[in-house]
């Protein structure tokens, strides 16, 4: 079992790995059945736990869906300040893949310097959401509250120290001669095939494909902000491990001009305490930190959903498991899965 419940079953010759399978299922939530029987309201607190280390960026992709559904217009403020929570969520995400990537390779010291970065974020999400992890951040409209006393500060305070931080990973692993031994070409894939495959975020632009949902199909007010998607060049591990340490400081860069641009007025629009969505069916993809999350709902008129349908990354990005440890090393299959990223309450959703 790492990184959740995952079971590789791997066929060796010796330590080369001949084949693999991946054996899924032990998490058993039902959550997208369960959300047939719920409000489209109620549904919400149960995509905090899907990716439940990126609880903020998921639910997000579904209220833009519904609001979609109901042509509800969310404030300026309110979506600025949605843009800048989901940016916070992105880095926290990525920092907890960095400690556990470099712990299951052998680095202990990163582990450490990236739990201290995100507890600063956890402490962001508490004072705005109440809770740390499953947040239940938003609201149909936009959010359930303004931000409080001292948030800007606190935020730009983390804005301001990070990017030492940022560095100080990189001093450790970049060009340590073992993160690189264990890390440049293992699990190469190139873009075509990365393509074929399904792959999105880090694992896809790791590849050098140029595909980001927040630029490709802005949603939420992304086209008004500047940032740079960076791109790898191999398409290995190392390269999905650049990917997004560079996203880390991206996403810095989108919450530095939020705060600098964050204008007055509500934070949440008008919205029926009742959502009862024409029929038809809708489709929400957004840039989760693991790549495209989308939510394809079925609305028959009524307040529940007939279907949602998520479309998770990291399940169709585990499809590819198999293909990029095959001819590796046993010891490289842990370096591989870390490089997925793979959150197993999104697998077995």
């Amino acid at each position: 079992s790492t990184h959740g419940v995952l079971r590789v079953k791997l066929k060796l010759d010796g330590e080369k790995v001949v084949d693999a399978e991946c054996i899924i299922g032990y998490l058993h939530r039902g959550i997208e059945k369960i959300s047939e029987n719920r409000s489209y309201i109620e549904c919400v607190p149960y995509y905090d736990r899907t990716d439940y280390i990126a609880a903020v960026a998921n639910v997000y992709g579904f209220l833009l869906g519904v609001e979609k559904m109901m042509g509800i217009e969310v404030p300026e403020r309110g979506r600025y300040i949605r843009i800048m929570m989901v940016e916070f969520n992105r880095i926290a995400s990525h920092l907890l893949w960095l400690a556990t990537h470099a712990i299951d390779i052998g680095a202990m010291t990163v582990f450490l310097y990236c739990f201290r970065e995100r507890e600063e974020i956890l402490k962001l999400f508490e004072a705005l959401f109440g809770a740390r992890l499953t947040t239940h951040a938003f609201r149909v409209g936009g959010l359930w509250k303004d931000l409080p006393p001292g948030f800007e500060q606190a935020a730009r305070k983390f804005l301001d120290e990070f990017p030492a931080r940022v560095d100080e990973y990189e001093q450790l692993l970049t060009h340590n001669r073992i993160w690189m031994a264990r890390t440049q070409g293992i699990g190469v894939i190139s873009g075509k095939e990365a393509i074929q495959w399904g792959l999105t975020g880090p694992p896809l632009r790791g590849s050098g494909v140029d595909y980001d949902l927040r630029k490709a199909r802005p949603y939420g007010g992304y086209e008004e902000f500047e940032f740079d998607v960076p791109l790898g060049e191999n398409g290995d591990t190392y390269d999905r491990y650049l990917a997004r340490i560079e996203e880390m400081r991206q996403s810095r860069l989108i919450i530095q001009q939020v705060l600098d641009r964050l204008p007055g007025g509500p934070v949440r629009g008008k919205a029926p305490k009742i959502v009862k969505p024409p029929a038809g069916e809708y489709y929400s993809g957004t840039e989760s930190p693991r790549g495209e999350l989308g939510y394809y709902i079925v609305s028959d008129g009524s307040a529940q959903p007939f279907r949602v349908k998520i479309r998770p990354p990291t399940f169709i990005g585990l499809q590819a498991l198999r293909r990029l440890v095959k001819g590796h090393l046993m010891a490289d299959v842990i370096a591989i899965i870390g490089t997925l990223d793979i959150v197993l309450g999104e697998v077995d959703r």
